[in-house]
């Protein structure tokens, strides 16, 4: 029984403090928000899986892969099924809420309607983190891979000072900027257009993945695996920790919630399918890497996969040209559906308030939010141009667990308060499940550095004070609707 108001808090005490800090959206209002919104529904199954696919395939794979190896060793392959196991838990999470509140604020609105406005707005500040930060470092990555073809190609790559950040040898990332920029072009046009570019990028780097491994398998010696631990545990741990930044994305499909044509029914099979796919995908690549180079010599691989064809496979040049072409367009797939689902987390918190209602304006031709997308794209592209990959890989990463550890809490929050609500998709064993992701995220978090605790506590701490500030005040709840107060 929900006995929270939503009409407007004018106590300065501690219960109405309180009480406006734990207002919460009801589900039933989410989704007939969702089922009346301005939002065009185009997507059916196959686009949405292709999202979430796009979403998550790239620089984790084609780039983290050379960091992680140097701190698990050949090891490397359990920490992606380490990192996989922990993103599979939370996906169950989101798919079943996915099913039930099929919106466009993934799980900043699944926690809006669980825990309370406070914690929503903490777990969308993650999201902004996640995505937003996200971008940036695939985008870094495509400006490896850039070179790393130019090289391959012409001979020739783009100067230090103008192809890496401050910190990493450079002054301005430009390639970087320039495909932030180039995916805001696509998305402006709309989504069912940004969809069928990014179901052609996805054929392409799945394509040069499987191309990958049928090569690498060529020059494959059991020796490299001897021995399997050489770090131990520890080396695994940390390696998840640094690849589940690889994982990050296979939510996007939640974020597609008032786009899709059939969410109840789609959004939950997209999530875990998309999933199977990549880690299945990941192991092999992983296996392949590692049984093709010695793990010792992946330290400071920038372009790794393409690396490893070259110094491991030899045999010319083809080979690596293809693999980064596929690079390239694998990373640029990514940018633009991670953007794609930055911009919608941000709708749905204007649409509730909590940030500037720009956010939230919808162009009438294109059907898209156009000054959101603007907005968040330069954001992303300075990023991008100013701040090395490690730094944004790690920060992602901490953010993404930590709203994946909300998500599964909701859940059980959901399952005690709505036990009779619809569900298309039901997690199996919860609350064991749930429980179990929810411990997952929090070992991973604990295999990141300090720099990145620390950088995520400054991170929430601008967070508490844009919400005191601005969103607590501004919040629809907060608004005068007295016919809608709860008389339970």
């Amino acid at each position: 029984m929900d006995s929270v108001r939503t009409g407007p808090r004018r106590s300065v005490g501690e219960a109405g403090i309180r009480g406006r800090l734990t207002r919460r959206r009801d589900v039933a209002d989410l989704v007939a928000e969702a089922d009346g919104g301005q939002l065009r529904r185009t997507m059916g199954l196959t686009q949405l899986t292709l999202l979430s696919v796009g979403a998550t395939l790239g620089t984790g794979i084609f780039v983290v892969l050379g960091q992680a190896v140097p701190e698990a060793g050949p090891a490397v392959v359990f920490s992606f099924v380490l990192a996989g196991l922990t993103a599979l838990f939370s996906a169950l999470s989101y798919a079943e809420l996915a099913g039930m509140i099929p919106g466009a604020g993934s799980s900043y609105s699944y926690t809006y309607a669980t825990l309370g406005e406070l914690v929503a707005w903490v777990c969308g500040w993650c999201l902004v983190l996640e995505y937003g930060v996200s971008v940036a470092a695939v985008a870094v990555g495509w400006g490896q891979y850039v070179n790393e073809l130019l090289e391959l190609t012409v001979g020739w790559t783009l100067p230090a000072s103008l192809a890496a950040p401050p910190g990493a040898g450079g002054v301005l990332n430009v390639p970087a900027a320039a495909i932030v920029v180039l995916s805001m072009v696509v998305l402006l046009r709309g989504s069912r257009e940004s969809a069928v570019v990014n179901a052609v990028m996805v054929a392409v780097k799945v394509a040069a993945l499987v191309l990958f491994c049928a090569v690498a398998f060529t020059a494959f010696r059991a020796g490299n695996f001897r021995p399997l631990f050489p770090l131990g545990m520890a080396g695994v741990s940390a390696g998840a920790a640094s690849l589940f930044f690889s994982y990050i994305g296979f939510d996007a499909a939640s974020t597609a919630g008032e786009e899709a044509k059939n969410p109840q029914r789609d959004l939950p099979r997209a999530i875990l399918l998309s999933l199977g796919l990549i880690t299945a995908l990941y192991c092999a690549v992983a296996i392949a890497a590692v049984g093709a180079m010695p793990w010792q010599r992946f330290a400071g691989t920038d372009a790794t996969l393409s690396e490893v064809l070259v110094h491991a496979v030899g045999g010319g040049t083809l080979w690596p040209v293809l693999l980064s072409v596929g690079a390239v367009v694998a990373t640029t797939s990514v940018v633009l559906a991670v953007q794609y689902g930055q911009t919608r987390i941000l709708f749905s918190m204007a649409r509730d308030g909590l940030v500037p209602p720009l956010f939230a304006k919808v162009h009438a031709r294109s059907g898209v939010p156009r000054a959101n997308i603007v907005i968040v794209s330069a954001f992303v592209m300075v990023l991008a141009a100013l701040v090395p990959l490690g730094a944004l890989a790690d920060a992602t990463s901490i953010g993404t667990l930590f709203a994946f550890a909300l998500v599964n809490a909701a859940v059980l929050i959901l399952r005690r308060r709505s036990p009779g609500a619809p569900r298309s998709f039901r997690v199996p064993l919860a609350p064991l499940t749930c429980a179990l992701g929810t411990l997952c995220c929090g070992y991973v978090m604990w295999g990141l550095g300090a720099d990145t605790w620390i950088a995520f506590g400054l991170w929430m701490a601008v967070g508490l004070a844009v919400y005191l500030l601005y969103g607590i005040r501004h919040s629809r709840l907060g608004r005068p609707a007295p016919e809608k107060e709860s008389t339970e």
